[in-house]
């Protein structure tokens, strides 16, 4: 049986830091095993690939709400993977939703710096100009 991690320890193992660590705990995803004399909390070993799961299901497009099922799906080995194919589909339309934002964010940019060119001085410059409150992009 492996000793259990400190916040510290396990944030180092994780790639991740002790704030996101704690974070994770408020909203119900992580649980320490308990707390040393001195307060420190502490982890099972377990818990760095816990993380690590839920940091890479975040890097996918799924919701901290969507994780949390997620996590208490996979330790019930008898449940059919339908939820997860639902979470995974709304997810992906998240991501596709993102990536139209952002391809009309690259258009908008392509645009700013082809009109940009034209113009020397700083004063006249269009990008800094649809920065500006006011401004059209």
């Amino acid at each position: 049986m492996e000793p259990p991690l400190r916040i510290g320890a396990l944030a180092a193992a994780a790639g991740v830091g002790v704030q996101t660590l704690r974070y994770y705990e408020r909203r119900g995803l992580l649980k320490a095993k308990g707390r040393t004399a001195s307060g420190y909390r502490e982890y099972a070993a377990d818990a760095v690939r816990r993380v690590v799961f839920i940091r890479r299901a975040q890097s996918m497009g799924f919701t901290l709400d969507e994780i949390h099922h997620l996590l208490a799906l996979r330790v019930q080995t008898a449940r059919r993977c339908e939820p997860v194919k639902r979470s995974a589909a709304q997810a992906q339309e998240r991501v596709r939703e993102r990536l139209v934002a952002l391809q009309r964010m690259d258009t908008i940019l392509a645009r700013l710096i082809r009109a940009c060119d034209a113009r020397q001085v700083t004063e006249e410059c269009p990008i800094l100009e649809a920065l500006e409150p006011d401004g059209r992009m």
